[in-house]
């Protein structure tokens, strides 16, 4: 086993239900050395925050070789599984995402169902789970089984009629399951017992998006999620915290 696939393989043991992976959202080396030094074993790099850091926009405001390069930065600095938000392709081909991840270090990624190059059309579900099925098939083509965590943006975007939403993102990330997923991220924030149901009645772990200084990792666990990031909010957070520690001397 090559050292990338044994770093895929540690990233995809370390999702639990109930005692999930906690993956702190980083962009660069420093950030990914912090996070490191505080004790996380595994990370995950996140759109926004990589954009915010080169001064352009998230929603594919940057190429995908603009994000590969900031990757071997990371992979680079740190010794631990990456995986990486690759938004919903970059208008790449499944083969060339794959591949560009693994030669910049990664071993995992997120693909949201939100098609940002056509203007911001959500992907049919169908359509969201044959993306996921070519990105494993282009994964299984090489000796490292890439973590695919597979995201709806039913909830933050709003799509549909409330009453039925859960059921309606239930539906979506299963056909994700089925082609080839091994983790599923319905993003939002969920009251609790939306956030359980979600837990119990996927077939794989899933990803929940928690704060950093207002939610807890006990809490979280209780609810059965298998993994949590941050998204924007760790850099979030240190941006307010910084703004603190200048304001006096402005």
């Amino acid at each position: 086993m090559t050292e990338l696939a044994d770093k895929a393989a540690t990233l995809l043991q370390l999702h639990k239900p109930g005692d999930p992976v906690i993956l702190p959202t980083v962009w660069d080396a420093w950030s990914a050395n912090l996070a490191v030094s505080a004790g996380f074993t595994a990370l995950t790099v996140g759109s926004h925050p990589v954009s915010d850091s080169i001064g352009k926009p998230d929603n594919e405001g940057i190429a995908f070789d603009e994000l590969t390069t900031r990757i071997k930065q990371i992979t680079a600095a740190v010794d631990v599984p990456i995986s990486v938000d690759i938004e919903s392709g970059y208008g790449e081909d499944p083969k060339t995402l794959i591949e560009g991840l693994i030669d910049a270090g990664a071993v995992g990624l997120n693909i949201e169902d939100t098609v940002h190059s056509e203007g911001g059309r959500l992907r049919e579900a169908q359509e969201h789970a044959d993306f996921v099925g070519a990105l494993r098939a282009a994964s299984d083509a090489t000796d490292v089984h890439v973590v695919i965590n597979a995201r709806t943006d039913l909830f933050i975007k709003q799509v549909g009629d409330e009453s039925d939403r859960v059921d309606r993102a239930i539906a979506r990330m299963k056909l994700c399951a089925e082609a080839g997923a091994d983790v599923l991220y319905p993003v939002g924030f969920h009251d609790d017992a939306t956030q359980k149901r979600l837990a119990d009645e996927l077939p794989l772990p899933v990803n929940a998006i928690g704060h950093p200084t207002k939610n807890n990792k006990a809490a979280l666990a209780a609810l059965g999620v298998g993994r949590v990031s941050f998204g924007p909010l760790f850099q979030k957070v240190l941006a307010e915290r910084a703004a603190e520690v200048l304001a006096p001397w402005k």
